[in-house]
């Protein structure tokens, strides 16, 4: 009998990650992130394993005064570089369906 390997939770968000990249759905930056959280236009925002404490601190103040959930992906800024050809720390995820799909992946 073959088995199909688990895909982990980190792969899963490269994944769909880089289908939502491909479908112009995101915004990457931390200050176009804040401005996308700010205007209601994010759904989510995913965070790198390895952002460093200042940013991490500063989105999760602005995501929660706006209500906007924060994901942290297990992706380091490289990997998720891989996607976007520039390394990221914070990515704003501007599409319900694929905000859904993040939170479900993350077990919330």
């Amino acid at each position: 009998m073959n088995s199909v390997p688990q895909k982990t939770p980190q792969k899963k968000f490269e994944n769909l990650l880089s289908v939502c990249i491909k479908a112009g759905k995101t915004v990457k930056g931390f200050d176009s992130v804040c401005d996308a959280v700010k205007n209601g236009r994010a759904f989510c925002v995913l965070i790198s394993s390895d952002a460093s404490e200042k940013t991490v601190k500063e989105v999760n103040f602005v995501c929660t005064e706006y209500g906007v959930p924060v994901i942290e992906t297990g992706l380091s800024k490289e990997q998720t570089g891989r996607l976007f050809s520039k390394n990221v720390a914070v990515t704003a995820v501007c599409d319900k369906n694929f905000a859904d799909g993040f939170m479900k992946i993350s077990g919330r």
